[in-house]
């Protein structure tokens, strides 16, 4: 993002993550602030993501979502269930702090174009999940 605030809280965010690990009290609030900066910038892909990652924090008290493949294979023929199958099978996998700490990472440099595929794919995981 390139409001100096939207950046300022961005590394608040990662900097809470690396010393207290995924307290949602205040996790949920600092994302939801970032949204607003989103909001303001109109970046849709940025504000869905990030509703659906405090969502999903204040449903699970933790962040499910595995951090995207270098080889992302897409089977358009998958349905919606075995999407739901395979990421809670990811799931058992992730690094709760690592996966969360990466997708605010995305946020920060929306001109890269991985930064957006990547944004895309958690839009779609945090979705099925």
């Amino acid at each position: 993002m390139e409001n100096s605030k939207a950046i300022v809280l961005i590394d608040k965010i990662l900097v809470n993550l690396d010393e207290s690990g995924i307290n949602t009290t205040t996790l949920v609030d600092d994302i939801k602030e970032l949204r607003t900066y989103a909001l303001e910038q109109e970046v849709p892909l940025v504000v869905k993501v990030l509703r659906l990652v405090y969502e999903h924090l204040e449903a699970n008290d933790t962040f499910l979502i595995p951090m995207p493949n270098d080889e992302a294979i897409e089977d358009e023929d998958a349905t919606e269930d075995t999407e739901v199958e395979v990421v809670a099978e990811e799931a058992a996998e992730v690094n709760p702090v690592e996966s969360l700490k990466y997708v605010i990472l995305l946020t920060r440099n929306l001109n890269n174009s991985s930064n957006i595929s990547d944004l895309k794919e958690y839009r779609d995981l945090l979705n099925a999940f």
